[in-house]
């Protein structure tokens, strides 16, 4: 894999300050990343770790969550994403990934957390205890173990201890709360809201955030507290908490040029300069082709030769010389594509989630049309058709609960491709949907969108990657790093 690029993260920097006309200055000889300690402020340190944390996502997060997730799969035409279809990730494959959020975005979210707690300013604070949350969530999810507790102690302490995933969720959640408990109401100057990329210092709109993401991670431990998720989740709800139903968090300002465009984009396609490398997986598109959904051709394109027929390829099937794949569907993608956080979509069906499992799904449905809705907007599509009583979409208001869950996770996975593909796995690795199939997609009694076994996987029949093994850059520099262990072996939270 590409190392990641720290220039596209200086240029992307540079021009979201200066597209805001912002009057701090920012001296282009200094990397915004590491600015020199008697120059940095919340303000200069908060645009690149944001940026940090969406390129890392972005990039890496996205190939490898939207190939395991089965949204896309390799081209047979080329080799670039091989290792992950075929879940062989080695030690050194995805240096970038670690390092971007926790030597980068990590490293200046904390640095600007203290400096925000010297200066009183807590509604950069909120934003800061946000994105630290958000990208330490990341992390656990994906590694399991990081470090915390000593973690950025400068010279004094250079081989941290890592500490469990599941202590790490409550030092955040707890950090949220205290940050979400502190006086909001303190008007921001504007040449400071310019520095806040994501809502221009909204904090309104900060707090819905705070509070998705609060309930993203406590549906995360559904499987093994679920006690503390409901009592935590029924909190919220009954207190009137603020969610991000009718907002999103996400990066917008992208333009169609290099360093300034969407991440994905600059990794997948202007870097690699190819726009055929990732194609439509037979998974995802058997499902779209089975319920007749107007996303289908939205996601993906089929190639001219294909005489207008969205073609699949089989998951993993890289080395298959089949005429179909040759014309298989390319995903679309846009230099201008927005990079999302949380979605709108997201937030409902976490909601909806809520309902069915505390509530009785008194307003389950309402939510589950509203995520179905979104995820239909962000395409300009009308989702009303398909939610109609009898229609492919309809919510199972009348079925069990795992009739409902899986209704509310498959469209939340259906969600996740434009928007976070990283999700869609990490929810699949939480849930169990899309299900495991017994047999390969090119059976006839394959069930489309049920999630099957490369073709060229090497980790063994039926074990599926569940996380990412630590990187070189991580144990040659540590020795406290935790054994490795295989990437078939679930996370904390893991069903």
């Amino acid at each position: 894999m590409k190392k990641f690029n720290y220039q596209y993260i200086l240029l992307l920097v540079l021009v979201a300050l200066l597209g805001t006309s912002c009057k701090k200055n920012l001296d282009i000889n200094n990397d915004p990343n590491n600015p020199p300690l008697d120059k940095a402020t919340p303000y200069v340190l908060f645009p690149p770790a944001v940026l940090s944390t969406v390129s890392s996502i972005g990039t890496d997060g996205a190939i490898i969550g939207g190939i395991w997730a089965q949204y896309w799969t390799q081209s047979n035409a080329s080799n670039q994403y091989k290792t992950i279809d075929a879940y062989n990730i080695q030690r050194a494959d995805y240096n970038a990934l670690y390092t971007q959020l926790f030597s980068g975005a990590l490293q200046d979210y904390s640095l600007m957390l203290q400096l925000c707690d010297s200066l009183h300013d807590n509604n950069f604070g909120l934003m800061g205890t946000v994105m630290k949350a958000y990208s330490y969530q990341v992390l656990v999810d994906l590694y399991d173990q990081v470090p915390y507790k000593e973690a950025f102690g400068g010279l004094n302490q250079l081989q941290p201890k890592f500490d469990r995933g599941d202590s790490i969720y409550s030092w955040l959640l707890r950090d949220l709360d205290i940050a979400l408990s502190k006086d909001l109401t303190v008007t921001i100057l504007d040449e400071d809201k310019a520095q806040d990329i994501v809502y221009k210092g909204d904090m309104d709109k900060w707090v819905k955030f705070a509070n998705s993401l609060k309930l993203k991670m406590y549906l995360r431990m559904i499987n093994v507290n679920p006690a503390l998720a409901k009592e935590k989740i029924m909190e919220m709800m009954n207190s009137g908490a603020p969610f991000l139903t009718d907002e999103k968090a996400a990066l917008s300002d992208f333009k169609d040029a290099p360093g300034q465009d969407n991440p994905l984009y600059e990794s997948n396609i202007r870097s690699l300069n190819t726009t055929t490398n990732i194609r439509a997986s037979y998974t995802m598109l058997s499902w779209l082709t089975q319920h007749n959904d107007p996303r289908l051709k939205k996601i993906f394109r089929a190639p001219g030769a294909a005489g207008g027929v969205y073609y699949g390829i089989n998951q993993g099937d890289y080395t298959s010389l089949s005429a179909t794949y040759n014309v298989s569907a390319i995903y679309r993608q846009t230099a201008i594509d927005t990079a999302y956080l949380l979605s709108r979509a997201e937030a409902n069906f976490m909601l909806a989630e809520a309902e069915e499992r505390y509530y009785g799904g008194a307003n389950a449905k309402a939510y589950y049309d509203a995520g179905v809705t979104a995820a239909f907007q962000q395409y300009g599509l009308d989702a009303t058709p398909y939610l109609q009583a009898d229609s492919v979409y309809a919510y199972p208001a009348g079925g069990t609960f795992a009739q409902k869950l899986e209704a509310i996770i498959m469209q939340k996975w259906a969600s996740f491709p434009g928007t976070h593909a990283l999700e869609g796995f990490l929810e699949q690795n939480r849930t169990g949907y899309p299900k495991y199939s017994p047999v390969y997609s090119t059976e006839d009694s394959y069930i489309p969108g049920q999630l099957v076994y490369s073709r060229n996987g090497v980790t063994g029949a039926g074990k599926f990657p569940k996380r990412l093994v630590f990187p070189d850059v991580e144990r040659s520099r540590n020795s406290n790093t935790p054994a490795e262990v295989p990437i078939y072996q679930k996370v904390w939270w893991a069903l």
